[in-house]
């Protein structure tokens, strides 16, 4: 039986502080339900927010500590891979505008500042980010934890580019979804596009948990347990 308790994290920006925080109240609650969390990170854990270098170094702590982690690579990290490992002018403008220039200060104020910004960042952090999965599927429970999203008419065979960056209609509007096999009972979570409200939106197949932490929402946790309505932590 497959009775695993999914912690799934949205985006965190950069909140290195929210999601220790976070993390401390999934490991309560999983105590109290007797259980060991499977922790979900959506992807984005950088850019915008004041400490991304401590949110990858937690998290990559994390997966060292406890093997059933996961983290989802969302469009910030290709953004950042981008800019270090193409060096053009255009990829670091980029990134730059879309948080990159917080992200890099992180760095240089543990790693001090360098001639060229790329030698501020830790290799190590490039290399786990450069390893990191755009989709990952519990396929006995139809579970699909994605950054951006999915292509309802190709899944699970979407494109990297989808699964970061999408929000279409035909994804968003489940109604518009196919009738095909590989849908039947899908439940997507995922991130990357902020909810109006800063409140989880959750629909009868998808549900978006990035509330928006880096413009004044809350960093959201979903809880999934086998027979069990979805609900939240946050912090």
């Amino acid at each position: 039986m497959n009775d695993r308790v999914y912690y799934a994290i949205g985006d965190v920006h950069g909140e290195a502080e929210r999601l220790a925080a976070l993390h401390d109240l999934i490991r309560e609650d999983a105590n109290n339900l007797g259980v060991a969390p499977v922790i979900v990170h959506v992807g984005d854990l950088i850019d915008r927010g004041p400490d991304s270098r401590g949110v990858i170094e937690r998290v990559m702590r994390l997966h060292e500590a406890d093997p059933t982690a996961v983290t989802i690579k969302g469009n910030h990290e290709e953004l950042m891979l981008a800019a270090c490992e193409k060096e053009g002018a255009v990829d670091l403008f980029h990134w730059a505008q879309n948080g990159g220039v917080e992200t890099i200060a992180s760095y240089e104020h543990v790693n001090g500042r360098h001639d060229r910004w790329q030698d501020a960042i830790d290799e190590a952090h490039l290399k786990w980010l450069r390893a990191l999965p755009t989709l990952w599927r519990d396929e006995e429970r139809k579970l699909v934890f994605v950054h951006g999203g999915i292509d309802p008419k190709k899944f699970p065979e979407c494109s990297d580019e989808i699964r970061l960056w999408t929000r279409s209609k035909h994804f968003f509007d489940t109604w518009r979804w196919p009738e095909r096999d590989e849908l039947d009972g899908l439940m997507v979570v995922h991130g990357h596009t902020p909810t109006d409200d800063f409140t989880p939106d959750v629909r009868d197949r998808r549900i978006n948990i990035d509330t928006g932490v880096c413009y004044g929402g809350p960093l959201t946790c979903l809880v999934l347990a086998p027979s069990e309505a979805p609900r939240f932590l946050s912090s």
